[in-house]
């Protein structure tokens, strides 16, 4: 039963009704909706390593409810439920991460293996552990026990082997707690690669090539590193770099097999935290919905664990213990991508296996490692190479190049730093938990049941006296890394003024920011989403949980009122162009599925608009490499014209490339403008990595979708799309909207469902609430819990 619902009786428009603000209801949410269900079933199953009784309820969304006797047992159960619900997820993302596909998948993925080595933490594992806080070794070998827990009841028979394996055919292995911090391939990449490009540009044409490339904030002038000759970085640097840091991908047919292009600003989030002073019930709202690249089963999973003096509730990584992004029963939290510089490209004069460094020459360190291959008899032996700065990932003639990052050092496994701050109590303890957070650099929204909100910027970021991050640097001792920001040095907010906080990756150093002393960054998001974001905040002296729903799922993309704009004194001097000003110039700017301008409009802007102004702009040496251009960067050249684009020009630009773009839409739908919808062209379809290798007959079942998608990349509901087929590849899979303090009217979505199980009910039953800007319950209580329990797995100490 579906009826809609506002938890605290805020008014929101019929649109937003009809589309963000709606919910299934269940539990003491609606009486009516829970009387409708059925018993949970009940189980009862003996595991290995348990120390006491315990339960899992699984609710009918299949978020799973874990009460234990110990926090050792609740960590022991997630693991252990997480292998139930994402076995094969979890064991791929370890044999990437440690190099170990070859053994399972062929020769096809000796090279990635290699490539994932090279990234792997090779210090030492007492100050990684330590670098976390207490508790994390504890909790991460309870978390592994229970994942090995229920990887012998595979291989004795006790429990199915997932299909995924049998379509692979290969079986899952055992962890070691190191396995879980030691790989850290998959944390969020930064500028390494636009420090290459703009090099490249540099050596073709110069710097000033480069305005089109990657927007800078605050404004900067960069310059090229004394002793660096840019001509000397080869396009293909960053091979090794590229293959540690990608998914899997499997091998089939080609139109199974296309790899997928993530727009430059997938990796991205949105949050906020509003204070109870600018909330309808007096209680603080937090929301947040980070995005990624979509893929089945979902890259997140939601889990409510409860213990003696333990509870926390929301979602994290699968193989991750703990949450990243939720609550416990005093807080909530999370966060987005604060896009500090974390990492640099080094080039070096080499002799041989040496290297120069100041005065003399250092040799490389070198690792012998053998890679098993599926049908070779003998492991190969590979050699990894090591400067001091990081892993040597390009060996041409008598240069050698090294990627430095913060991953090497201690403490900096992707979102492991939550560890510390999921069990803090007060603002004072959770800013202090996020001293040692290391990586990926985040923005942590914080809100309490005593009204407290705050935002800290938290990560390594390198202090790089005397340079700025943006191009690569010789590595021959000039341009060392002289430690790390501080907590104190790096930005945030207690209680602002204001009433509330949010973030989306946009520029937001504060005014007077020592920014030209502590060179955190100059790449930051397009800071479309976060101006949305501040209109809606700004506007409601009063938020419900209904307009923050409304707000994580809101279509507005704000860059079109301006670009929009610069078509005010166009002249429509053919049918074609008259026809694509009226349509652009009638539209709300709302990217909704059914809206005709948003289709010519996100075509145009997509895919025509910026490629005409790079042709037009830039230098056709550097055109490869700046490509459709940085649309900040686009839309500036656009609004204040220069001798590289003159008025006269830009007119042209725009009127050449919007009747390109409305030709383009007219082919793909039809020569009438009325018939055209977004969301026929932009299209959410998850498919499993595995889809090219499953029989025929079965593909279906390991996909979700296609379903129409409202949203754009700079739109608060982020969906970035592939330029190619408009296909939805990014964006927010997971959301969570938190009424701290009456944490029962709380709301999620996680798609396309919890379950990676291609069988289970639950693998794409979030799918289709997700695509219509929907959400579920998040039940926190035990009556809650109990009321929309579906499943009921009775735990018992076995051998």
């Amino acid at each position: 039963m579906r009826l809609k619902f506002q938890p605290d009786g805020g008014r929101v428009s019929k649109r937003r009704s009809r589309r963000a603000s709606r919910l299934v209801l269940a539990g003491v949410a609606a009486l009516t909706a829970t009387s409708a269900l059925a018993a949970p079933s009940r189980e009862t199953h003996s595991v290995a390593g348990l120390a006491a009784p315990a339960e899992i309820r699984i609710d009918r969304w299949g978020i799973p409810h874990i009460y234990a006797a110990s926090v050792r047992d609740a960590f022991f159960l997630q693991g252990y439920n997480v292998a139930r619900d994402r076995l094969w997820q979890v064991d791929l993302w370890r044999k990437r991460g440690l190099g170990l596909l070859a053994r399972d998948f062929g020769p096809a993925y000796a090279a990635q293996d290699r490539a994932a080595r090279l990234f792997l933490y090779r210090g030492d594992m007492a100050a990684e552990w330590n670098a976390y806080g207490p508790g994390a070794k504890d909790n991460t070998e309870a978390f592994v026990a229970g994942l090995n827990a229920y990887i012998a009841e595979v291989r004795a028979g006790r429990r199915p082997l997932p299909t995924e394996f049998r379509i692979a055919g290969t079986t899952p292995d055992l962890w070691a707690a190191e396995d879980v911090v030691r790989i850290r391939s998959h944390g969020l990449t930064r500028n390494v690669a636009n420090e290459v490009g703009r090099a490249r540009i540099a050596c073709a044409a110069g710097l000033e090539a480069a305005r089109l490339y990657r927007d800078i904030e605050p404004k900067w002038e960069t310059k090229v590193p004394a002793g660096l000759d840019p001509c000397a970085v080869p396009a293909d640097v960053l091979a090794d770099y590229q293959l540690a840091t990608s998914g899997v991908k499997f091998s089939g047919p080609p139109a199974q097999t296309a790899m997928l292009e993530i727009p430059p600003d997938a990796i991205g989030s949105n949050n906020w935290t509003v204070a109870g002073s600018r909330t309808a019930t007096g209680r603080p709202i937090l929301a947040n919905d980070p995005h990624r690249e979509h893929g089945a089963p979902s890259l997140r999973y939601i889990v409510h664990m409860e213990a003696p003096g333990f509870s926390v509730i929301g979602a994290g990584e699968p193989a991750l213990p703990g949450v990243s992004i939720g609550h416990n029963g005093t807080i909530a939290f999370g966060l987005t991508i604060f896009p500090a510089d974390q990492e640099d490209l080094y080039v070096y004069e080499t002799r041989g296996d040496a290297y120069r460094y100041k005065d003399g020459w250092e040799p490389m360190r070198t690792v012998v490692e053998e890679i098993a291959v599926k049908g070779e008899a003998q492991p190969r032996k590979v050699e990894l190479k090591f400067t001091r700065h990081g892993p040597v990932v390009k060996v041409d003639k008598d240069r050698a190049f090294a990627v430095r990052s913060v991953w090497s050092e201690p403490g900096t496994s992707a979102y492991f730093g939550s560890m510390g701050y999921m069990t803090a109590k007060t603002w004072p303890a959770f800013k202090d938990a996020l001293s040692n957070w290391g990586a990926p650099s985040e923005n942590q929204v914080y809100a309490d049941t005593k009204g407290e909100i705050g935002w800290v910027a938290a990560g390594k970021v390198p202090k790089r006296p005397g340079w700025d991050g943006l191009l690569p640097v010789p590595g021959d001792g000039r341009y060392e890394w002289t430690g790390f920001l501080t907590i104190d040095e790096l930005p945030s907010a207690h209680n602002p003024k204001g009433g509330w906080f949010a973030s989306a990756n946009q520029f937001n150093l504060p005014d007077g920011y020592p920014y030209a002393e502590r060179k955190v960054g100059f790449e930051w998001a397009n800071d479309a989403r976060m101006a949305r974001i501040t209109e809606v905040l700004a506007a409601k002296d009063k938020l419900t949980l209904a307009d923050a729903m409304a707000l994580q799922t809101d279509t507005t993309n704000v860059t079109a009122r301006r670009m929009v704009a610069l078509l005010a004194p166009i002249q429509a001097d053919e049918p074609k162009l008259a026809a694509a000003l009226a349509l652009l110039r009638g539209w709300d700017h709302r990217t909704e599925a059914d809206s005709a301008g948003a289709a010519l409009y996100e075509v145009w802007v997509g895919n025509f608009l910026g490629p005409a102004t790079v042709v037009r702009a830039t230098p056709q040496a550097v055109r490869e490499v700046v490509a459709r251009g940085d649309t900040a960067a686009v839309m500036d050249l656009l609004e204040h014209p220069d001798s590289t684009l003159p008025v006269q020009a830009r007119d042209e630009v725009l009127r050449q490339s919007l009747v390109a773009a409305y030709d383009d839409v007219a082919r793909r739908l039809g020569s009438d403008p009325k018939a055209w919808a977004w969301g026929k062209l932009h299209q959410a379809h998850f498919e499993h990595a595995l889809s090219p290798l499953a029989p025929a007959a079965e593909r279906e079942a390991l996909s979700a979708g296609p379903a129409p998608l409202s949203g754009t990349g700079l739109s608060p509901q982020a969906a970035g799309w592939r330029p190619d087929t408009f296909r939805v590849v990014s964006g927010a899979s997971f959301r969570m909207v938190l009424d701290v303090g009456a944490w029962d009217n709380s709301v999620t979505i996680n798609t396309p469902g919890q379950s990676g199980d291609p069988a289970s009910p639950h693998f794409r039953d979030l799918f289709p609430l997700w695509a219509k800007g929907e959400f579920v319950p998040l039940s926190y209580s035990r009556p809650a819990v109990e009321a929309v329990t579906e499943r009921i797995l009775t735990l018992t100490p076995g051998r």
